[in-house]
C-alpha cells in the first residue's frame, strides 16, 4: 500500500515551506485552531487527487501574495519501491503533475494512483447542501477505484456543456442535438449502474458502523435517485426537448442525481439531530474506507481531522479499532487537545509519529 514517507510543502495556504518525514503508520497533528493542521492534511489529499478538498478552484490555495505553490510526496509504493509525485500550480491556472520527474499525459490519469479517504467538518455540506455536493462525493470516491467511470464522467459532462451551448443558440440544430443524445447516452448507462451499484454496497456498511458509532436503534441507509430510473437516458431528452429549449439547458440526465441520506425511512438532513448527523457522516466515510480497501486489496491512506471534537470518545476508540484492525493503512489525524489524540493512538500502535502545529510551522515532537 502507498505510504507517504516525505512531504515537501511551499506556499500553500498558510505553509510558507515545510520538509516532513511520517510514520507508515499513525501521525498526529496537534495545535490550536486556525494555527494550520487541516492544511497539511489538505497538502496530503492533494497529491492524491490534484485538487483540494475544499474547493474547486485553486485560487484559495495560494499563499498570500504568492504566485505559485508545490506539493511534492515521496511515497512507499506497494511493490516496495519508493516514487515520488510532485504539483506546481501558478496563478494564471497551469497545473503540473509529475511522477519522478515525469510528467502525466493526462492529470486524470493520476487519481487512483494513491488512494485516500477524508473524514473533516466540511462533511456536513453532504447533508446540508444540495445534490451536486453528493454527487461530488461519490464521484471521488467511484473515480478512485474505477477508471472508465471517471472517463465516463468527464465526456458525460463535456458532451453536456456543448448540448447546452446549441440549446441556447439562436437556431438550434435538431440533427446535432440527437448526435449528442446518443453519445450521452452511451456514457449516462454506465454512470447510472456504477452509482447504483455503489449505493447498494455501502448502504449496509453505512448502517452497521452507525451502530457502532451512535449506539442508536436508527436505520440509516443511502439510496440512488435518478432520472433514468424512469426512462434511458435519449427519450428522457427527446419528451424534455421543448422544455430544454424553452430554459436553454439539459433538464435531465445522471447529472441531476442525488443521494439519499435516511433515518427510519426519512431524510436525515430533516428529522436527524446534529448528532446523528454528525455520527451518520462519519459512518458513511468509514464504509467508503471499507469499499475501497476492498476494491484494492490495500487499505487506503486515511485522513482524520478534528474528529475527537466530534463524538464520544469511546465510539470513536472503538471505530479505529476496528479500522485499524491488523492491516491498516497509514493514517493523518489532527486534533487541538494533544493529549486527548495520545490516549486513544499510543493505544492503537506503538509505530506512530508527533507534530506540533504553530502558524503554519510544523515540528516533531
Amino acid at each position: 500500500m502507498p505510504a507517504l514517507e516525505k512531504i515537501i510543502v511551499s506556499n500553500f495556504r498558510n505553509i510558507a515551506f515545510q520538509e516532513l518525514f511520517f510514520s507508515p503508520n499513525v501521525n498526529c497533528i496537534s495545535g490550536n485552531n486556525g494555527e494550520g493542521k487541516t492544511n497539511l492534511l489538505d497538502a496530503v489529499w492533494y497529491l492524491s487527487m490534484t485538487k483540494s478538498p475544499l474547493s474547486s478552484s485553486d485560487r484559495f490555495n495560494f499563499r498570500h501574495g504568492e504566485e505559485e505553490f508545490s506539493i511534492s510526496g515521496t511515497y512507499r509504493m506497494q511493490n516496495g519501491l519508493g516514487s515520488r509525485f510532485a504539483v506546481q500550480v501558478t496563478a494564471g491556472g497551469e497545473k503540473k503533475l509529475l511522477r519522478d520527474d515525469k510528467p502525466y499525459q493526462k492529470i486524470s490519469d493520476h487519481i487512483g494512483v494513491l488512494p485516500i479517504v477524508m473524514v473533516s467538518p466540511s462533511d456536513t455540506s453532504l447533508v446540508s447542501e444540495s445534490a451536486e455536493e453528493r454527487r461530488r462525493f461519490v464521484n471521488s470516491v467511484l473515480s478512485q477505484m474505477d477508471r472508465e467511470y471517471l472517463s465516463a464522467v468527464q465526456q458525460y459532462n463535456r458532451l453536456l456543456v456543448q448540448r447546452n451551448r446549441v440549446l441556447k443558440g439562436f437556431a438550434v440544430d435538431r440533427d446535432l442535438l440527437s448526435v449528442l443524445d446518443a453519445k450521452m447516452q452511451r456514457h449516462a448507462v454506465y454512470i447510472y449502474d456504477v452509482r447504483r451499484r455503489f449505493a447498494e454496497d455501502i448502504s449496509p456498511i453505512v448502517a452497521s458502523y452507525y451502530g457502532e458509532v451512535s449506539g442508536g436503534r436508527e436505520e440509516v441507509a443511502v439510496s440512488y435517485e435518478s432520472d433514468l430510473d424512469r426512462a434511458p437516458l435519449d427519450r428522457l431528452l427527446a419528451e424534455s426537448y421543448e422544455k430544454d429549449m424553452t430554459l436553454g439547458h439539459t433538464t435531465a440526465g445522471v447529472h441531476r442525481d442525488d443521494f439519499v441520506f435516511s433515518m427510519s425511512g426519512y431524510p436525515i438532513r430533516r428529522c436527524g439531530s446534529q448528532g446523528q448527523q454528525k455520527s451518520f457522516l462519519v459512518s458513511l466515510k468509514f464504509a467508503q474506507y471499507d469499499l475501497m480497501k476492498k476494491a484494492y486489496g490495500f487499505a487506503p491512506t486515511l485522513l482524520l481531522d478534528d474528529v475527537f471534537d466530534k463524538l464520544d470518545m469511546k465510539r470513536i476508540a472503538n471505530l479505529l479499532t476496528m479500522v485499524a484492525g491488523s492491516d491498516f493503512g497509514q493514517i493523518f489525524i489532527t486534533d487541538s487537545n494533544k493529549v486527548r489524540m495520545a490516549s486513544l493512538v499510543d493505544r492503537l500502535t506503538d509505530d506512530r509519529a508527533y507534530f506540533e502545529c504553530t502558524a503554519g510551522t510544523f515540528a516533531r515532537q
